[in-house]
């Protein structure tokens, strides 16, 4: 018991130690932002960062270039943040990880916005000046990337936004050129005629990443071509082959008829009401289809305007009966093209699950169709222009035809358009209804797009790759029977195809998440040749002069190097008719050449920027060293989409030319939804605008919520979402500045040895320990969510809610004139608080960058900015197995009685737990017991007593509160006076 008394009146704030900190709780980021962000510019944060970095181990990401064309949209956001995540954690880690950004200039959208501008003053594009046209879609670029780059700025992304990479500067623009050309060199180009998807709306050959789906009402036919030979069964002749199609207007460039040679075909024989019969040919056990489109609503069906009276009667055919046999087109009539007879030709393609088991072939305007007729000898016939529309002087539907229009307008194929009138009239339409199927749209102009063949630019996937280095049949592992590679065989060598060196580049990346491999894989795996020209004007052209006798494209080095040299010097601009005459030089003559005028798909122009951000050495950050063999890139991270866009392109370009992909590991992220799981919308009214939200809460909440989801999966955003995100921010927030208080005054003199400190201090540095371990793997495997999740948990659960609330006590009064530098308790507790701050203030920054900013220049003014700062250093420690085994059956221990306390306090019995007196069992207390002293401050109450009690019990305590340290102590004498620790504090 102390001898010192006091009134209960006496005042001891001043003899206590109150946590003082000019830190706000509120935190105001939508204000302190700028001003933050303004002060790294000054400073030029990002080369400090690289002058600190140099000499380091590098880690380099490419980016992956945003199309410069709107405002910066929730994706955007998510995009960069992680981006700029990926930077600070690996600099974090010590590395020098440089971020250069970059956007994509040219291509159609870009195009298409300054045709609407020309649209609206009623003015024709073509009609315009094409270096005037190409200009005013380069000012259109740069006004985006602008302001793009503004709006990204102000994520707190760093990087070297004043020296970005643009694919339309004219550097960019003839290492795109060159790179075309090592393909050109080596034999990796041809022209040929192949069906591509095509936008009749936008005059142009679409990539597969231009395409979207979405369902539409087509209308389907069945059509009739009359057998006029069959060889192999004469009966057949006469007989009626049924067609099922969903695009009515390819039949007028049918060619043949495709049927599976390995189906049985019958006959249906019907008995019509004027005396005759019809005879029609199907796949056998497709009657009940046929039949259904056949029926009219009361059950009766016609064909040539006669109803059905009987039958039918079946035969059936055997295999390959068809082989050989001819049919004519329904529009014979017409004469010339249509007056051919129409070959029916074996397809593997050919199946039985719906239609009628007979396809009709248009090689214009299918894959299997070209293939299949190209392998026969049948070559496209180009009827369909650009826009859509049947060519002047083709016979039907074309020319003068008042019924011409665009043959993707579904009012061109309905049941009562030009096509079925038509063949209604001559007796070959059977049936023609609604259709509801998914089919492909321009993600532009949202309108149907079209398979149509027309010469186009291909880089090959099956052919060798004979200008790089042959690998060993050992090392594409073909193989003997016995295991080993034939000894006379062992010396061969064979150049893998494009397809082959991208697979294997496939399996030699890491994928992040791991089902992106498989993703890409079957892409890759069944892809056709690439389509690398469009028919458009912005956009770098494919520099090549054709042999007008040979059609051989011209493979002469010296003429590669001038016309690099020129867009290098001009741009785009530089390929033009004046100019063709001096980059072909005094060796050739114009007069032979052809300068081909198509230009290259932009997914070629971004499958090369690998080549002119990390090897041109504008950016001697990204430099690839000389003599380095391989991936240089660490990463591209993307959304999943890309896996059929950038990610594929850059792939193909970077195998064709260098035999390997540009990227050592790939990571990508899903789309972000509304709330409710749904696509966002303008229409639907659910977009969540990042500039508003940053505006509104700041940008430190927007990066916490992209880093806080799964966003390997599509993920959600919305008012709920961003709420309970705000929350998480404000415990984090709080954590710092409860540290930033606690620290006040902190002198090296209080550093306390790791071995002198209390079991509890060093538990905490044992959590901190583990955790450090958990955010490096997490930093590894590029998993952020973990990273938030494990920071947040750590601060509010094992720092707020445990480790700060135990010892407040002794912060606030283990300390007094007696004792200035406080006890060794409290020095000990102040020392694992400033190694936390150092370390959790690092941690904090690449996630929460201006708030980690704030924090560190509150209680360093002078120190430069976190962001410059490395992984931390923790203190040493020796193997805390039990020591944390028994500290966590403590924690659920004291979870336990604290839960048992809270009725008492709901039910206002005691006022806090201070208040309580709690009776636990012996067998409930972990190994090594603790003390009643210490168990009660650990617990935060009056008194802990061992007793063998059921459960736990709770009562209130008749003990005395000490004026100082509010405790209730058997010592105080009365409410107010001092405990014996307070009075030593102040002796």
């Amino acid at each position: 018991m102390t001898d010192q008394t006091a009134s209960p009146a006496a005042d001891y704030k001043d003899t206590v130690f109150l946590p003082q900190t000019d830190f706000p709780m509120k935190a105001g980021l939508a204000q302190k932002e700028p001003a933050i962000l303004a002060r790294w510019q000054d400073a030029d944060l990002y080369r400090q960062l690289r002058d600190a970095r140099k000499g380091r181990e590098k880690f380099i990401l490419h980016d992956g270039p945003p199309y410069a064309n709107g405002d910066m949209h929730i994706g955007h956001a998510l995009n960069h943040i992680l981006k700029d995540m990926v930077c600070r954690t690996q600099s974090l880690l010590g590395k020098d990880a440089p971020y250069v950004p970059g956007w994509d200039c040219h291509g159609l959208p870009i195009e298409w916005k300054i045709e609407e501008q020309y649209r609206k003053k009623k003015l024709n594009k073509d009609e315009v000046d094409p270096v005037a046209f190409r200009a005013e879609c380069r000012a259109y670029a740069q006004q985006w990337v602008n302001t793009q780059r503004e709006q990204l700025k102000r994520l707190g992304i760093n990087g070297d936004w004043d020296n970005p990479y643009l694919t339309m500067d004219f550097a960019a623009e003839a290492t795109i050129v060159a790179e075309l050309m090592k393909f050109a060199e080596s034999g990796q180009l041809y022209r040929g005629a192949k069906p591509v998807m095509w936008s009749p709306v936008e005059k142009t050959a679409l990539a597969e990443a231009e395409v979207e789906y979405a369902d539409v009402t087509s209308t389907q036919i069945d059509v009739a071509f009359e057998i006029i030979d069959a060889p192999n069964a004469p009966e057949l002749v006469g007989a009626y082959a049924v067609i099922w199609t969903t695009t009515p207007w390819t039949i007028p460039v049918n060619q043949a008829l495709a049927y599976s040679p390995s189906t049985v075909y019958a006959i249906a024989e019907l008995d019509l009401e004027d005396g005759s019969t019809f005879r029609l040919l199907f796949a056998g056990g497709m009657w009940p289809q046929i039949l259904n489109r056949l029926r009219g609503p009361d059950g009766s069906f016609s064909v040539n305007g006669r109803l059905v009276v009987g039958g039918p009667r079946f035969t059936n055919f055997p295999e390959g009966s068809l082989a050989g046999a001819t049919a004519r087109h329904p529009m014979h009539a017409l004469g010339g093209f249509f007056a051919k007879p129409r070959p029916f030709l074996p397809g593997d393609f050919v199946t039985t699950d719906a239609g009628t088991g007979l396809v009709h072939m248009s090689p214009d305007h299918g894959e299997d169709d070209f293939d299949l007729c190209k392998a026969h000898g049948i070559e496209p016939v180009f009827a369909v222009e650009g826009d859509g529309r049947y060519r002047d002087d083709w016979t039907w539907l074309g020319g003068a035809d008042e019924r011409r229009m665009s043959v993707i307008n579904p009012k061109f194929n309905a049941p009562d358009g030009p096509i079925c009138e038509d063949l209604r009239a001559v007796g070959a339409l059977l049936s023609a209804a609604a259709f509801q199927h998914s089919y492909p749209h321009s993600w532009r102009s949202k309108a149907r797009v079209i398979y149509r063949c027309t010469p186009q630019w291909f880089i090959p996937m099956d052919r060798p790759l004979t200008h790089l280095p042959a690998k060993t049949k050992a090392e594409k592992g073909w193989e003997n029977e016995g295991g080993a590679i034939d000894p006379a065989d062992e010396g061969l060598c064979a150049s893998p195809t494009l397809r082959e060196t991208a697979m294997q580049a496939i399996s030699d990346t890491r994928w992040v998440p791991a089902k992106g491999e498989n993703r890409i894989r079957s892409m890759v795996e069944g892809r056709p040749d690439w389509v690398i020209s469009r028919q458009r004007a912005w956009g770098v052209p494919i520099t090549l002069f054709v042999n007008r006798k040979t059609g051989q494209y011209l493979k002469d080095p010296a003429v590669n190097a001038r016309i690099v040299a020129a867009m290098r010097e001009a741009g785009v601009d530089a390929w033009n008719d004046d100019a063709a005459p001096a980059l072909l030089g005094p060796d050739y003559d114009i007069a032979d050449y052809e300068r081909v005028t198509d230009i290259l798909d932009v997914w070629f122009d971004s499958g090369c920027t690998h080549a002119f951000v990390l090897e041109s050495g504008k950016w001697p950050d990204l430099m690839r060293p000389e003599g380095h063999v391989g991936p240089w890139a660490d990463l591209y991270l993307e959304g999943s989409d890309q896996h059929r866009g950038w990610f594929q392109s850059s792939l193909m370009e970077s195998c064709g030319t260098r035999g390997h992909a540009p990227y050592k590991a790939v990571l990508t992220h899903g789309f972000t939804m509304d709330a409710k799981g749904m696509k966002m919308s303008k229409s639907l009214g659910n977009t969540i605008d990042p500039l508003t939200l940053i505006k509104d809460s700041g940008a430190d909440i927007l990066r916490l919520w992209a880093l806080s989801v799964d966003f390997t999966e599509d993920h959600r955003i919305g008012k709920e979402i961003l709420a309970g995100v705000s929350d998480q921010y404000r415990k984090l927030r709080n954590t710092f500045r409860y540290m930033l208080g606690a620290l006040a005054g902190f002198d090296e003199a209080e550093r306390v040895a790791v071995e002198d400190m209390p079991e509890l201090e060093r538990y905490v540095l044992h959590l901190l320990a583990d955790m450090d371990a958990k955010l490096k793997q997490a930093t590894q495997d590029f998993d952020y969510n973990t990273y938030v999740r494990t920071l947040a948990d750590f601060a509010n659960n094992d720092l707020s809610a445990f480790f700060f609330d135990i010892r407040k006590d002794c912060l606030y009064c283990d300390i007094g004139p007696a004792h200035p530098l406080g006890t060794m308790k409290r020095r000990a507790y102040r020392t694992v608080l400033h190694v936390l701050f150092e370390a959790l203030v690092r941690y904090a920054a690449p996630v929460l960058v201006f708030t980690a900013e704030e924090v560190w220049t509150s209680r360093y003014p002078d120190g430069g900015s976190v962001h410059l700062l490395e992984w931390p250093e923790l203190p040493a420690l020796e193997d805390g197995g039990e020591l944390v085994s028994r500290w966590s059956g403590l924690r659920n221990l004291k979870e336990t009685v604290t839960g048992a306390i809270e009725p008492f306090r709901r039910d206002k019995v005691i006022r806090s737990s201070l208040e309580a007196e709690v009776k636990i069992a012996p067998d409930t207390m972990p190994d090594n017991a603790f003390s009643a002293a210490e168990m009660a401050e650990l617990f935060i109450t009056a008194d802990v007593t061992l007793a063998p009690v059921e459960a736990i019990e709770v009562t209130r305590t008749s003990h005395h509160k000490c004026g100082r340290c509010w405790r209730h102590l058997p010592e105080v004498t009365e409410d107010g006076a001092l405990c014996d620790r307070c009075s030593e504090m102040l002796a």
